[in-house]
């Protein structure tokens, strides 16, 4: 197996998990999901050569053969001595990380994994694909019970900030309260968000960003992924949804430029009823290229029974992608022009959005009274409900989140903005206002 660089490993804080389920006594096989390149093949390999003594590597997308060895039982030992043979070297359980990519193209792979669980758990064994979700979800004989799961997603901005090189700061961030983060960090911080705006959290984008400056470049590479989900749509999609998930994925950056951005699905396609697309919408989500985000009026334990699935927003994996695909050019970020407003504060709410899920592995909603007031997002962090406003610039005159905490009195609230950070406390609970770039480090800031 190539050998991969040492520069990116502590960047992806994924990694003390892929060692906490190396070392754990109760490991199942892993299944490692994520969109396509986000990163999952170079993570595994890297993983494999600094914490095993062999890897035995197998891309099922690329060697086309390794399927059969699949198909004639699901013994767990004639398979390793068969995959043993195609690489030439023995697989030794305790001793060999063995890696299936692109599992997705061998549906007999994944049933597999239930035997590796039960007759061969010594064997460390880790599995990663392109548009996993969709795979899973319609395979018959997922080994329920019988795998552990993790998500990689495209790098948050606590993994930016350490590929930028500022370790010392990320670690020194993740100890202070909100109000000991010194004010003389924050411009620094503040122009890390907007490049992490710029090039969202792709890693090679991310890559060709901190190593050349160069923004044409950066769009050239966003353009060839936004090209890839393309032809994934068409390789992958029933050829009767393939259309309608084209056309949702178009529409997505129209949507959230809107001042109302509920999805509408006659916006996709005129004369269009949820009946006709939501098939198509639900492709992209268990893809993980999209989250849907519902809404709650009544924000009451648990949110999902109060959630109205039929009124909600959709927000792309990575707001680098969002930028690009609404051909949003980078000096519209830095404008103050309110003609570019809508489309900011939908890059905003995107970077919310992910920065929430990649911290909290949250299910988010947003609340809505009427026409009268709506906070962008809503989640349950334990016991506490803890609502967040999103804005753009520093304006934190959230009147919907006034009223919200006026109706519900939460323990706290947030204002995610640029705004300076701070803690406000009044008859209606504290008010946390948690600048966008800090808002991966939201456990330190609140205190069950």
């Amino acid at each position: 197996m190539e050998k991969v660089s040492k520069l990116l490993l502590m960047q992806r804080l994924l990694y003390t998990d892929l060692v906490k389920w190396k070392d754990a006594p109760d490991r199942k096989p892993l299944i490692v999901k994520g969109v396509r390149q986000c990163g999952k093949t170079w993570l595994l390999k890297a993983f494999s050569q600094e914490c095993f003594e062999d890897a035995a590597y197998f891309n099922f997308e690329r060697s086309g053969e390794l399927s059969t060895i699949f198909e004639q039982n699901f013994d767990p030992q004639r398979i390793i001595d068969e995959l043993g043979f195609q690489r030439g070297k023995k697989i030794e359980p305790g001793t060999t990380l063995l890696i299936f990519d692109e599992i997705q193209a061998c549906p007999n792979a994944i049933t597999s994994l239930k035997y590796f669980c039960e007759e061969l758990r010594k064997l460390h064994v880790v599995c990663a694909g392109s548009l996993l979700g969709t795979a899973l979800a319609a395979c018959t004989s997922f080994p329920v019970g019988k795998v552990d799961l993790l998500t990689l997603r495209p790098l948050s901005f606590p993994e930016f900030l350490l590929a930028s090189e500022n370790a010392f700061l990320y670690e020194e961030l993740k100890k202070k309260p909100i109000e000991d983060i010194p004010e003389s960090v924050l411009p620094k911080l503040e122009t890390l968000y907007r490049e992490y705006l710029i090039t969202g959290g792709m890693p090679e984008v991310v890559n060709t960003w901190l190593t050349t400056r160069d923004i044409s470049k950066v769009e050239r590479i966003l353009d060839a992924v936004l090209e890839m989900y393309q032809k994934d749509f068409a390789r992958h999609v029933p050829k009767s949804e393939y259309p309608k998930v084209a056309l949702i994925w178009d529409s997505i950056p129209g949507q959230l430029a809107k001042d109302n951005k509920k999805f509408i699905f006659s916006h996709v396609k005129t004369g269009a009823r949820s009946r006709d697309l939501e098939d198509a919408l639900q492709w992209l989500v268990n893809a993980g290229l999209i989250y849907k985000v519902e809404m709650v009026s009544v924000p009451h334990y648990p949110l999902s029974k109060f959630a109205d699935t039929t009124y909600f927003k959709v927000y792309f994996c990575d707001a680098g992608l969002l930028r690009r695909l609404s051909n949003f050019p980078v000096a519209a970020l830095m404008s103050a022009d309110p003609q570019f407003a809508f489309m900011r504060g939908a890059l905003t709410e995107n970077f919310v959005l992910t920065e929430l899920t990649a911290a909290k592995s949250v299910t988010p909603y947003f609340w809505k009274s009427g026409n009268k007031a709506e906070v962008d997002f809503v989640f349950q962090d334990d016991m506490l409900m803890i609502p967040i406003e999103a804005k753009a610039s520093r304006n934190t005159q959230a009147k919907s989140l006034k009223e919200y905490r006026k109706r519900y009195k939460p323990k706290y609230a947030l204002r995610a903005s640029l705004e300076q950070p701070g803690v406000h406390a009044d008859e209606c609970g504290v008010v946390l206002d948690v600048p966008l770039y800090l808002l991966w480090n939201i456990d330190t800031y609140i205190v069950q």
